[in-house]
């Protein structure tokens, strides 16, 4: 039976910037960085305390996915919080900090400009 989601993937352009941006700003662990083609490693990240993982990658013909709203969303308990750290370690945001009827939520930004949003579970600050 499926137990869960191993990781996602995350299109993007240059390997070595996106590697710096989700381990140095985002505080991601390498659990893999390997050869995988003649232009591209297979790089996995692990989220700290998450059982699902990332994978810097893009498949070949699908490099108009990189720089688009990805649906992925992050979960954290304090949105405020979370995107404040983010911001002092360089994250960019489109949207901040929003209540809405389901939680709190923002969108940020990737070195490529994939969009992703972070958000609460619950409605709490």
């Amino acid at each position: 039976m499926i137990r869960g989601v191993k990781f996602v993937a995350i299109p993007v352009s240059d390997q070595d910037v996106a590697l710096k941006f989700y381990t140095e700003a985002m505080g991601f662990k390498v659990t893999t960085d390997q050869p995988m083609t003649p232009n591209q490693r297979w790089i996995e990240l692990m989220i700290p305390g998450a059982d699902t993982g990332l994978a810097l990658f893009t498949p070949e013909g699908h490099e108009n996915r990189i720089g688009q709203f990805q649906a992925i969303s992050f979960w954290c308990e304090d949105v405020y919080a979370t995107a404040a750290a983010l911001r002092r370690n360089g994250v960019r945001f489109e949207q901040e900090p929003k209540e809405e009827p389901w939680g709190t939520a923002a969108i940020f930004k990737d070195p490529d400009g994939n969009k992703f949003v972070l958000s609460s579970r619950n409605k709490h600050k």
